[in-house]
């Protein structure tokens, strides 16, 4: 198993402080994608995946509680999968989730068939992820998607490195869906759209939407 240090910072006494401090019930968490972007994220997910069909399967890589997969469950989605690296956070889901399945593991590593989802998607994961090493979970999620690659995450024109809480080398944003289009020439891109925070615009997530050709 592949061990970085950004794994052991996450999966450590700083991942259970996140999971406890951003953990939300659904009424919660949609009130505070309003507040940060003026949008809930239910919104945001029904403009890119909204006209799929209910019953194909979703692997979620770095869900923590699941509060993506609830929303995508309250969607109608019906075969949702989570992996999540912090053993903490994987027990805690079970207080938000509910016929969802969320197993213990790495994004390095997923314990699944190749092409075995639709959807594999990340949502705030990739940004935490060292350029070093972007490229492995990319590949790993590449694998095990059939169709389509989906993310939110926080955007830049090139990869740049932010403090995080005070910590160096925890956080990088930038043009994630490039970067997958780069690694992988096969991929199109579906939809792309720039989500700036309200109350500082020239901070942006971006959701992408991407498409395997093979």
């Amino acid at each position: 198993m592949i061990k970085t240090e950004q794994i052991d910072f996450w999966a450590g006494e700083f991942g259970k402080e996140y999971t406890d401090r951003t953990s939300r019930t659904h009424e919660e968490w949609n009130k505070t994608y309003m507040e940060m972007w003026g949008i809930t994220k239910i919104d945001m997910n029904k403009a890119f995946i909204g006209h799929l069909p209910k019953d194909i399967k979703i692997l979620e890589v770095g869900c923590n509680t699941g509060m993506q997969l609830n929303g995508l469950q309250t969607m109608g989605f019906q075969n949702l999968y989570g992996i999540e690296l912090q053993p903490y956070a994987a027990e805690e889901a079970k207080k938000y989730t509910k016929d969802v399945n969320i197993v213990c593991g790495s994004g390095f590593d997923l314990p699944f068939k190749d092409k075995y989802f639709d959807i594999v998607c990340t949502n705030g994961v990739l940004i935490h992820i060292s350029p070093n090493d972007i490229s492995l979970i990319m590949a790993e999620m590449y694998r095990c998607s059939k169709k389509y690659i989906w993310g939110f995450e926080y955007f830049a024109e090139k990869t740049t490195e932010i403090n995080y809480r005070g910590h160096n080398n925890r956080l990088w944003k930038s043009d994630f869906a490039k970067l997958f289009m780069t690694q992988f020439p096969d991929l199109k891109l579906v939809k792309k759209e720039m989500y700036p925070y309200v109350d500082n615009p020239s901070n942006v997530d971006c959701m992408f939407l991407l498409e395997k050709n093979n």
